[in-house]
């Protein structure tokens, strides 16, 4: 069983397991198709974080996809050029590219194809053409002025034929040639050492070439040209480390996230806390009172995520466990009242001072390209990552959210057909921040797969698009099919809500302090009584937030599941 966020990813996974393939094999060829059939979202100069659970492994493990900040970026470098906060687009925001590496490694470790076949999918895509999706089209359009003025190599790879329609076919032959060329090294050897080679290549001759040309200066996203600081030595100095992963148990599901250099803790927080609330009040995400409670745990968790999550200084044990610990999480839930609350509240952690930070007002705006790509406050989807889910016959589960290297992100690199993502712009100028810039550490990333376990085994592999969202939407699936007992393809059509109240991952960092967007199926009443809970409603359409696929193994019979979102019409599952 295959899903994810669009169907010609979810398409090619799916030929891969009807094939023979396990399903890293398969998750990798929609990996790799993700960056030709969604480029606006994703890319190979990107990241990517996943949950894996080979079935030969007791506990599922974390692939930590999401590459650090270059040896040249630090504080002091961004400060002596003037700046006082990290750009949002242009080399100078760009972490080290670890979405490529990133496949290619659980390939070596855990997969059975020839890197050739695995990659054939995207080759084939990206010489031949896909068909430009409505939003992909907009995407171009709104960059083309730019793209024509001051990144002439992206205009050479979107804006051959003119800015593109729906239905069009869009080619990448420069991205096709940088594969055939991973898939060429690799044949010449045996399948593991082949893919050693690729591996080689990318951190060699291609991160030579992406280095010489981001240090040539370029338009960011405060109007200055400036040359990037990335070098070839960044990307050879690159790994892509195993951790095992944070598990808490919430109503006899054990829940299975990244760690506190993601955004995956806050799920775990969130359950915490309401399950607390549980015992006494709602939690249905249905209602005017479990909406407003889960809000407002997710505002307390998130409020954590902002004081002390991070990987510049690392997170200590003590830390953690106190974040996730029963009685903290009680503490929180006590703090929630019928009232919408206003305010940065993190919670008191002994011997640590929480990190606050600044906020810019809701009516910020930024340059062309800049943020990511994501949900605006209107609750109009403008696009935002990728996601898929696999499940093999065997019982080999993945849950992975690939992301940046979007189109938007920086010009395109001559003869790769792709740029750099602007995953540095979640860092902050400032020492004090747990999640400070600092040259090879990671920043916290927004990205957060999940995957489920009952009785020592996998379950469930689940996750969507999103920036700050991601956490928001899966905790409704959680609540919807763990506790109100929805089927997972009714938890995913069901209205999504998230808040605003929370610090933007991305730039402009604004915060709306009783934010709440929710789909307008909710209904009118549930609309006004979130009103006068004090909570600033804004309604949005009906199908528009939230991307959540998920894939699912029952243990005892080895039947499977699939579902996927119907927003935008181009999730899709498939299995048999």
């Amino acid at each position: 069983m295959a899903a994810s966020t669009h169907w010609m990813a979810t398409g090619a996974a799916q030929s891969v397991l009807e094939r023979g393939g396990n399903a890293f094999d398969a998750a990798a060829a929609a990996g790799f198709v993700l960056h030709v059939v969604e480029p606006h979202l994703n890319g190979p100069g990107g990241d990517m974080v996943a949950i894996i659970a080979p079935v030969q492994r007791d506990v599922p493990e974390i692939v930590v996809g999401q590459g650090p900040a270059p040896r040249g970026a630090s504080i002091e470098a961004f400060a002596a050029m003037g700046m006082t906060e990290a750009p949002a687009a242009g080399a100078l925001a760009a972490a080290v590219p670890a979405a490529v590496e990133s496949w290619l490694s659980i390939l070596e470790e855990h997969g059975t194809w020839e890197l050739a076949d695995v990659l054939v999918y995207a080759i084939d895509y990206a010489r031949n053409g896909i068909p430009c999706s409505p939003k992909l089209a907009g995407v171009i359009e709104t960059m083309a002025p730019h793209f024509r003025e001051h990144w002439p190599t992206s205009a050479a790879v979107w804006l051959t034929d003119g800015v593109p329609s729906e239905g069009d076919l869009i080619r990448n032959p420069a991205y096709a040639a940088v594969l055939e060329q991973l898939a060429e090294t690799a044949a010449a050897e045996s399948r593991v050492a082949g893919i050693r080679r690729a591996r080689d290549l990318w951190r060699g001759p291609i991160a030579e070439s992406i280095a010489a040309f981001v240090a040539t200066p370029h338009r960011h996203s405060d109007g200055i040209d400036r040359a990037g600081v990335i070098t070839a030595r960044d990307f050879a100095e690159l790994t892509v480390p195993r951790e095992a992963p944070l598990v808490r148990k919430f109503r006899g599901v054990d829940v299975v996230k990244a760690g506190f250099w993601s955004s995956g803790p806050v799920l775990l927080q969130a359950l915490g806390i309401l399950d607390v609330v549980g015992e006494s009040g709602s939690i249905d995400p249905s209602t005017v009172e479990g909406i407003h409670n889960i809000t407002e745990a997710m505002k307390l968790a998130m409020a954590d995520r902002d004081a002390y999550y991070g990987d510049a200084y690392g997170v200590p044990e003590f830390v953690r466990d106190h974040l996730l610990s029963p009685e903290y999480c009680a503490d929180r839930a006590r703090l929630i009242t019928g009232e919408a609350s206003a305010g940065f509240r993190p919670g008191a952690v002994p011997g640590h001072r929480p990190f606050i930070p600044p906020a810019a007002t809701p009516d910020r705006t930024g340059s062309i390209g800049t943020g990511e790509p994501t949900v605006a406050r209107n609750g109009e989807t403008r696009g935002d990552t990728c996601h898929v889910d696999v499940v093999d016959r065997w019982g080999n589960f993945v849950s992975a959210t690939p992301s940046g290297g979007w189109l938007q992100s920086s010009p395109a690199i001559p003869g790769l057909g792709f740029c750099l993502g602007t995953r540095l712009q979640m860092t902050w100028l400032d020492p004090a921040a747990p999640s400070a810039l600092m040259p090879g550490r990671r920043p916290r990333t927004t990205l957060s797969p999940t995957m489920l376990m009952a009785d020592g085994a996998p379950v469930v592999a689940l996750g969507t698009p999103g920036g700050d969202q991601q956490d928001q939407w899966q905790l409704l699936y959680l609540l919807r099919t763990v506790v109100g007992g929805y089927a997972p393809q009714e938890a995913i059509d069901a209205p999504m809500f998230h808040t605003t109240a929370v610090t933007s991952s991305f730039w402009p960092r604004v915060r709306s302090e009783r934010g709440l967007v929710v789909e307008d199926r909710v209904g009118s009443d549930v609309v006004d009584g979130l009103r006068e809970r004090g909570h600033d409603v804004t309604v949005s359409s009906g199908w528009s937030l939230g991307r959540l696929s998920m894939v699912g193994r029952d243990p005892s019979n080895g039947m499977l599941c699939g579902a996927a979102n119907p927003r935008g019409g181009l999730g899709y599952a498939a299995g048999r």
